[in-house]
């Protein structure tokens, strides 16, 4: 439906997006994911036509979108801050839209109510947008979003005036709403767990490029790089050289590990055995749950990591272990015992909870 192509743009002098490119299918969320200033906003603005790009173009299914004017692209917009009119009722935000497309009065009554109801929110339809909470003000200005029957919806971190726990209760309720609208959805948002929890697949940026465009469950099991890896806090990093390329056996500065688990990029094809040989400095990525204290019977000289505990938080089913190990790394790993704080632990990483990272962004 939307098609997203090459998009460059600058803020006094320096680059912001550079060559970002991505689709939307029809009834896809698509998450734009990224860290603040990564420019998310900025391409949302452009795809809406309220900003220009300096190059690349803004498709929808197929046609040229540059010389289309804001209101006749047919996008709905919804704001972090809601943008709700305070001194018009619930029913009256949400029919905004309609009445600005000219519809029958009963026709407008009837879409905004029909609306409100699909969002849990018609028992306030006559109530003042400045009695409720933070909530509910969220689920109007996505039903005054909705209303118009737009043909892309996109929404500018819509939950990032709430706190965490609201947060987290919207997210599931947010991504019932768009599932049943069936539109297209662009959701903008630094939040890791927030993108997780709603979309059907997220476009991460990083240095105003996208740093990978996949599910969730392909970016958990399968980042596309370092940076990605520690942006979604997916375990502790270890730099290191290839001493042989298959199955990966890596030389650390905290001894050599062992490990056939690649990223996957099957658009770009960039990275993966057959992309690696002896000698290259790559990353290691250690999976949290992927350590075990070493045995006897664990192979020798491999896969080991010795250190001092430095802190065990309970996390209900285990212990998020902080290690400070030699060099002056700092690792963690869950456990099912919290070992003392200032004893030295010796810990085995299990091959499957390893996984080979390119060095280059």
């Amino acid at each position: 439906m939307l098609d997203v192509r090459a998009i460059n743009k600058s803020y006094e002098g320096q680059a912001l997006l550079r060559g970002v490119s991505f689709q939307v299918a029809a009834g896809e969320t698509v998450c734009l994911l990224g860290p603040s200033g990564s420019g998310k906003s900025t391409l949302l603005r452009i795809i809406a036509g309220l900003e220009e790009a300096e190059a690349g173009q803004v498709l929808w299914q197929a046609e040229d979108l540059t010389a289309v004017p804001v209101h006749k692209r047919q996008f709905g917009l919804m704001f972090q801050d809601y943008a709700l009119f305070p001194h018009r009722s619930v029913l009256e935000n949400v029919a905004f839209g309609l009445r600005m497309q000219r519809l029958p009065r009963q026709e407008i009554t009837h879409r905004a109510e029909q609306v409100l109801r699909q969002v849990n929110m018609f028992a306030f339809a006559h109530r003042r947008v400045t009695d409720l909470s933070g909530g509910e003000q969220q689920r109007v200005a996505l039903a005054r979003a909705l209303a118009p029957s737009p043909r892309l919806l996109m929404l500018d971190e819509p939950l990032a005036a709430l706190d965490r726990n609201l947060r987290e209760q919207l997210s599931a309720e947010l991504r019932r709403i768009l599932h049943t609208a069936n539109i297209p959805t662009i959701y903008v948002t630094h939040d890791q767990a927030e993108a997780f929890a709603i979309a059907d697949r997220l476009v991460v940026l990083h240095n105003g490029q996208v740093a990978q465009d996949a599910t969730p469950a392909e970016i958990y099991t399968r980042p596309a790089s370092a940076w990605v890896a520690a942006f979604f806090g997916l375990g502790s990093q270890l730099s290191g050289r290839l001493v042989q390329v298959s199955p990966a056996l890596i030389e650390t500065e905290l001894g050599r590990f062992q490990t056939t688990h690649y990223p996957h990029q099957p658009s770009s094809g960039q990275f993966g055995p057959d992309k690696l040989q002896a000698g290259q400095a790559v990353y290691l990525l250690l999976r949290p749950n992927g350590a075990r204290p070493a045995l006897p019977g664990d192979p020798p000289g491999l896969n080991r990591l010795e250190g001092v505990v430095t802190d065990a938080v309970f996390r209900g089913e285990s212990y998020r272990v902080s290690l400070s190990a030699p060099q002056g790394v700092e690792v963690s790993f869950d456990l099912a015992d919290a070992p003392g704080i200032g004893k030295p632990i010796q810990l085995y990483i299990s091959p499957e909870a390893i996984q080979v990272l390119p060095t280059h962004e």
